[in-house]
């Protein structure tokens, strides 16, 4: 059966979604409902829906919610992530099913309020962990489940965002922490949900260092770049040749979707990176403490040269490394991420290995997916829109995978803030009030 759809948030990632249900997945549904505060990137989106050979969608705005929950069977949130809590606890105390992007939400506050809604109500709730569907991704989890190197202890990751996407969240609203709870949260999920879902386990404590050294006014990144800075990219007479500046116009779907819609909200889509208001940071640390006593260390940078990450998972029968290079590097003037497109620029590769105790490292050959995020959206649209059979690996995510992604960014944002760590309780889905006494070592044999 054909369910309908009806998409809430009309900006840049909706358009995976409206693709997918006009083009190769419109067997699966249809649809049925925009909702939006703004009209321009409505009829843009309709557009599309036309020139596909169409009728346009219905178009509502948010004070006509109940309507276009009572014309769904699934509602596919992609809004700001701050409103991600609303919208869905609104679709599931309606009996409408949910595709949420990622992160589920942004605090600790929005977490209780989905957990809740979720336990009450029978509907389904996804959220788009589409780097879980990257076949090296998977692959990961599949030479851990078979057991190559043992029993996990320890896992390194890496993350690099180069100066072209890294700047990107500092353009945004991704600026400020009330509207993406910071990169730990609507970045590091992607990352945190991967070492859950890879190890099978949920984090206990996290403690953690971070921030601003490249990006907001003041920081070193600003004294190498042109000054004085402009306030945004329109109308800046450096526009052209400052390779932080988006221009807006150059591109035609990002023309229509802000440049052509900032009349109706304000919303300005090209800030410079380099401007006062931004209040997250861009260089952070993390150690995270797991229920199974693995323990993980991560970093992610927001102004590499070039962009990717590493991986190095250790055992108990040995390594497993992988390293993807998904941009070795861009040339000035390259201002728009074309890595979530599928895009890789010269050099990038990526690579899988395993060494087991007494033997060479071992390559293992991945087949690399097609299209964005190393293949993952792909793979993620059959499993979400075609509500494909049982899947060995578990890749669809529900709302406890959510909330462990998410708290896990938001109690390293806490232990950043207070300098101390900061436990987890339930399966890593509620913080706890306070920090519980360190478990006494039972490991091992005692010291002599």
């Amino acid at each position: 059966m054909r369910r309908r759809y009806a998409v809430i948030g009309l900006g840049h990632r909706s358009q995976l979604y409206v693709d997918a249900l006009l083009g190769d997945w419109s067997d699966t549904g249809r649809l049925v409902a925009f909702c939006d505060t703004n009209r321009t990137r409505m009829d843009h989106y309709n557009r599309r829906v036309q020139a596909a050979g169409h009728p346009a969608v219905p178009c509502y705005g948010p004070e006509d919610l109940d309507t276009v929950l009572a014309s769904a069977d699934t509602v596919v949130v992609t809004t700001p992530d701050a409103t991600h809590a609303a919208y869905v606890c609104a679709a599931l105390d309606a009996g409408v099913d949910v595709v949420v992007e990622k992160p589920l939400t942004v605090d600790e506050e929005g977490c209780a309020r989905i957990a809740e809604a979720a336990e009450r109500s029978d509907a389904q709730l996804v959220v788009t962990f589409n780097y879980r569907y990257s076949p090296r991704n998977t692959a990961v989890r599949e030479l851990l489940a078979a057991g190559r190197i043992g029993e996990v202890t320890a896992v390194h990751f890496e993350w690099m965002l180069d100066t072209v996407h890294g700047a990107d969240y500092f353009r945004r609203w991704h600026r400020r922490r009330e509207n993406s709870g910071g990169l730990l949260v609507h970045k590091s999920t992607h990352h945190f949900d991967l070492v859950n879902w890879w190890l099978g386990s949920h984090p206990v404590r996290v403690f953690a260092q971070t921030d601003r050294r490249f990006y907001g006014d003041g920081a070193a990144g600003a004294a190498r770049s042109a000054a004085p800075r402009p306030p945004r990219a329109h109308g800046a007479p450096t526009l052209g040749s400052d390779p932080f500046l988006l221009d807006l116009s150059a591109d035609p779907r990002l023309k229509a979707l802000y440049l052509d819609a900032e009349h109706e909200d304000g919303y300005h889509r090209d800030l410079d990176p380099f401007t006062g208001g931004v209040d997250i940071d861009d260089t952070m640390s993390v150690l995270v403490r797991y229920a199974d006593r693995s323990v993980l260390t991560y970093s992610l940078t927001a102004y590499a040269p070039r962009e990717g990450y590493r991986v190095a998972i250790t055992g108990t029968r040995g390594r497993l490394e992988l390293e993807v290079c998904e941009r070795l590097w861009t040339p000035p003037g390259t201002a728009i991420d074309p890595t979530a497109a599928g895009g890789q620029d010269d050099g990038g590769h990526e690579r899988l290995t395993v060494q087991e105790h007494w033997k060479r490292p071992e390559e293992i050959t991945v087949v690399p997916g097609e299209g964005g995020h190393g293949g993952g959206d792909a793979l993620m649209l059959d499993d979400v829109l075609r509500r494909t059979g049982a899947d060995p690996w578990g890749r669809r995510a529900g709302h406890r995978d959510g909330l462990r992604s998410v708290l896990t960014g938001v109690a390293a944002d806490r232990s950043a803030r207070t300098g101390a760590p900061v436990a987890l309780t339930d399966e890593g889905t509620r913080l706890a009030p306070f920090l519980p006494e360190p478990a006494a070592r039972t490991q091992g044999p005692p010291p002599r």
